[in-house]
């Protein structure tokens, strides 16, 4: 389709109308990716060409060079792996990990590429079924002669599946990237592409032996950030440099030529002679809670999960960690909640919504007060990731070692001290 609109002239693809089109305005897909929309009444439209048969995204395989090492690809879904919906306008989801690869050659030069389209579901619809799969799927491709492996998934709740691995897949000696993209693929601003090709090359070549996510640095395409999957968190809802570490910094930097820069944060190593077979521990307790405080709130939200019978909480407190304790109306005091929740065998962790900085339990008063009572301060853990570890360690121990072990480090996700500038300055 060709247009002219005030003396400008453009050729595109005439896009089916959506609910949300004006009924004058036709929208036009240019070939750098942008739609537009034009003025029917006031443009000249020209059919260039009309196209035949059922429109239907192209597909590639991957041409496989058995000289660079196996990278598995593990595809469950996300805007990585989404296209335009002309119908609706919307975003739905590719059909196979072949549609994304015909977008990315480069991909051939980097690695062996194994896809395996474990499935494919939105983020915000995980649950611990979901990660557990995908853990199961992780350890098989490893056991199976993998180098590394790149999962591809949405990005809503990416540090979620981040911190869930990194504890499921104990005794972990190679790289495990989990990435996505903040734009579709057949946007000209995608972020897909150069956040699948750095993770190919971290998966293939880096000797980082942990759960990490990979996604762009900053809003330029750059370079990449490797991160923890234990301290990073989606900080923005479309920029396409949303993730950050939290508490930390990036383990390294990656350009799309493949050069990787290690920033000197410390992280577990891969272990080049040692071939160990990973059985992965991925039970998880899902009747733990992750709950939010506010000016007024009830403390019957903690009854509420008492009486459902939970088996943990983690309260993601104001400041250092506090919830309502010395109120002017003895009601609205959170603390005899707390005291049966703790008395009931609930496990109870206490984390901060400010993100940045640790909680202390001994601060203030009401802070002493709610250890005293039983709750477990988790230093500068973040609440999802404090979530993620109850649950797992509930999954897979008894109550009272869940509890010693809520406030330890284990895989990366607290750190021994604060410093300046985990706040980013």
């Amino acid at each position: 389709m060709s247009f002219n609109f005030k003396g400008t002239q453009s050729e595109g693809e005439l896009m089916p109308s959506t609910e949300a089109n004006a009924f004058d305005i036709v929208v036009i897909k240019l070939d750098n990716g942008y739609n537009i929309g034009v003025d029917f009444y006031a443009s000249r439209l020209r059919l260039i060409a009309k196209r035949k048969g059922k429109i239907a995204f192209p597909k590639a395989k991957i041409k496989q060079a058995e000289t660079l090492p196996k990278v598995s690809v593990v595809y469950t879904g996300g805007t990585i792996g989404s296209r335009v919906d002309y119908k609706t306008g919307g975003v739905s989801t590719l059909q196979s990990p072949e549609e994304l690869f015909y977008t990315v050659p480069e991909l051939a030069g980097i690695a062996r590429i194994e896809p395996q389209q474990l499935f494919n579901i939105s983020s915000e619809d995980m649950t611990s079924a979901e990660w557990q799969k995908i853990a199961e799927s992780v350890a098989s491709k490893l056991n199976h002669g993998s180098r590394g492996v790149v999962i591809t998934h949405g990005t809503d709740t990416m540090h979620f599946t981040a911190a869930a691995l990194s504890f499921m897949l104990e005794g972990l000696n190679a790289p495990v990237v989990i990435t996505g993209s903040q734009r579709s693929p057949d946007r000209g601003s995608s972020d897909a592409f150069m956040n699948l090709i750095c993770s190919a090359h971290a998966a293939a070549r880096s000797d980082v032996a942990e759960v990490s996510i990979c996604m762009h640095s900053s809003s330029s395409d750059d370079r990449c950030a490797l991160m923890r999957g234990t301290k990073t968190r989606k900080m923005h809802t479309s920029r396409r440099d949303a993730f950050k570490p939290i508490n930390d910094s990036p383990i390294a930097l990656i350009a799309q030529s493949g050069a990787i820069e290690y920033t000197g944060n410390s992280y577990r190593r891969v272990v080049r002679e040692e071939r160990r077979k990973i059985v992965p521990r991925a039970k998880f307790e899902r009747r733990v809670a992750l709950v939010k405080p506010y000016p007024g709130a009830s403390p019957e939200i903690m009854e509420f999960y008492i009486g459902k019978g939970y088996r943990g909480m983690i309260i993601e407190g104001t400041g250092l960690g506090h919830t309502p304790v010395s109120t002017r109306d003895k009601e609205d005091s959170w603390l005899p909640a707390i005291k049966r929740a703790v008395s009931s065998g609930m496990v109870v962790g206490m984390t901060s919504q400010t993100l940045h900085g640790r909680v202390h339990p001994s601060v203030y008063k009401n802070l002493r007060l709610l250890s005293n009572a039983g709750v477990i301060y988790c230093e500068d853990m973040l609440p999802e990731t404090a979530y993620v570890k109850l649950g797992w360690l509930l999954g897979n121990h008894t109550r009272d070692k869940a509890a010693e072990m809520l406030p330890k480090n284990l895989v990366g996700e607290i750190k021994g001290r604060s410093e300046y500038n985990d706040f980013g300055v």
